[in-house]
């Protein structure tokens, strides 16, 4: 197991978050790497930081291997706080090695400390090996279908 450690994303850390996207979404069918729009919602993600937060995972030599990024929402159904687990990835050769799931943990344990109650994401029905690492982690599938709306 390699020897990494567990911080909340800064600005710094841009450059080296935009690739672990682009192999994101390259396996995504709804969305496509664009770096420019990447890098502002990451910066936007970092300026936020009372209600969303990046997660990373680097080496002991600095490098960026893992992410995932969470946000707050109001739940009229929770009557509280809900966050969205969105951005989960990790560099090939870090997988299976404990890795997301400490990932993971950090940014519900950070939802947690917020009041959230509740948490969501969103899993490409065709990346069946993320369908599978959720279910293991003891994700529930729901009963919901995403729908999207691009505004002008």
């Amino acid at each position: 197991m390699s020897c990494h450690t567990i911080t909340d994303a800064i600005v710094d850390d841009i450059p080296a978050l935009l690739p672990l996207l682009d192999s994101l979404f390259n396996i995504e069918q709804d969305f496509q790497p664009d770096r420019d729009k990447q890098a502002r919602g990451l910066g936007r993600l970092i300026e936020a930081s009372d209600r969303a937060v990046i997660k990373v995972a680097k080496t002991q030599e600095g490098r960026l291997i893992g992410m995932v990024s969470a946000q707050l929402v109001i739940s009229t159904a929770e009557g509280a706080y809900s966050v969205w687990i969105e951005d989960m990835v990790i560099v090939e050769e870090y997988r299976a090695q404990g890795i997301g799931r400490q990932l993971l943990q950090a940014a519900l344990d950070w939802a947690y400390d917020k009041g959230a109650t509740r948490a969501q994401l969103l899993v490409d029905l065709d990346n069946t090996p993320a369908i599978g690492y959720y279910d293991h982690l003891g994700w529930e599938s729901t009963r919901l279908g995403a729908r999207r709306l691009y505004l002008k």
